[in-house]
């Protein structure tokens, strides 16, 4: 997201069209799932995935920044806030199919990924235990390619719809396509959408599931949401602050570092769980940010490994 001047964006577009609804001077960390950020200076929520086409475009056509938030997990907002607009993303229709081969589901993007899956459970449909626990929406697993105990996102993938920006010879143009798995050139935690901020936004998916009985989905399902509450921390946290490096583990790591448990201000590095930074209550995002640049230093230092975040960072730092 490009940084730029408030004063120097012009939201008559978004008010004509959205009147009240749009706010100003908005705190954002109760948006959030580790209660941390500053202000946005423009706040406002798309309730149908067609209500984030014309929120989007007209961001793009009158030039005003936007960022998407979703269920606010892996992301540190700064102190600064965000210039422009946050498009809390509040599009959450969820149609299955349980007729076709094999059975889908059909969800908007602003969707929560972890009841999702609790409601295929529920249906007997099997294919999205892993991410029962997770806590962010459909359309942040897209660009994050979410995943957990050996299952991520690009492996029930059928299809997204998408709204892309192109560049044509008369200007810009923003179309509703349908994009396969290839074209998201899914990768580990990672996908053309998260490379190529800003060229497109997630407004749909169709995902793949398995016929199944509701007492094996459910027994499955509810030991891995047993193995997150044993393995990672409660309370307010970030989620996965760094991605794995091959072939080893960063909350390995960051405790052989010595940092398990360091804290810096109101924030730490989780005593149960060191890939996991914690909101102790009154920790601000700059102690957030400090923690991040002493793991990574460290373990540069002590085993020449370079990591690599998993959360985004948003705003500026």
């Amino acid at each position: 997201m490009v940084e730029t001047d408030l004063r120097s964006i012009d939201l008559s577009a978004l008010e004509a069209a959205f009147q009240s609804r749009l706010q100003k001077d908005v705190p954002l960390a109760r948006y959030t799932a580790a209660r941390l950020g500053g202000i946005a200076d423009a706040l406002l929520e798309a309730r149908s995935s067609q209500e984030l086409v014309r929120i989007t475009s007209l961001c793009w056509q009158n030039r005003i920044p936007f960022f998407i938030l979703g269920g606010g997990s892996n992301i540190l907002i700064s102190e600064a806030g965000v210039r422009g607009l946050v498009v809390l993303n509040k599009a959450r229709q969820v149609r299955f199919d349980e007729q076709t081969s094999p059975p889908t589901v059909w969800a908007e993007s602003g969707a929560n990924f972890g009841a999702l899956a609790r409601q295929a459970a529920q249906r007997g449909l099997a294919g999205l235990e892993w991410a029962a626990g997770i806590p962010g929406t459909v359309g942040g697993a897209v660009v994050g390619n979410a995943g957990a105990h050996g299952g991520d996102l690009a492996g029930n993938l059928l299809l997204a719809e998408i709204l892309h920006r192109t560049k044509t010879e008369h200007g810009e143009a923003y179309q509703q396509q349908t994009w396969m798995k290839e074209r998201l050139e899914f990768d580990y935690r990672n996908s053309f959408l998260k490379r190529r901020p800003g060229e497109a936004v997630v407004l749909a998916v169709l995902l793949r599931l398995e016929r199944s009985k509701v007492e094996e989905v459910q027994k499955k399902l509810d030991e891995y949401i047993a193995h997150r509450r044993r393995s990672q921390p409660p309370g307010a946290s970030l989620g996965s602050m760094f991605k794995n490096p091959t072939g080893d583990y960063a909350g390995r790591l960051i405790e052989a570092a010595g940092l398990k448990g360091y804290r810096i201000g109101g924030a730490q590095i989780s005593p149960l769980h060191a890939n996991f930074f914690i909101n102790l209550g009154e920790a601000s995002p700059q102690d957030v940010y400090d923690l991040i640049k002493l793991a990574r230093q460290t373990v540069s230092e002590k085993f020449s490994v370079n990591l690599e975040l998993e959360i985004e960072l948003v705003g500026e730092w």
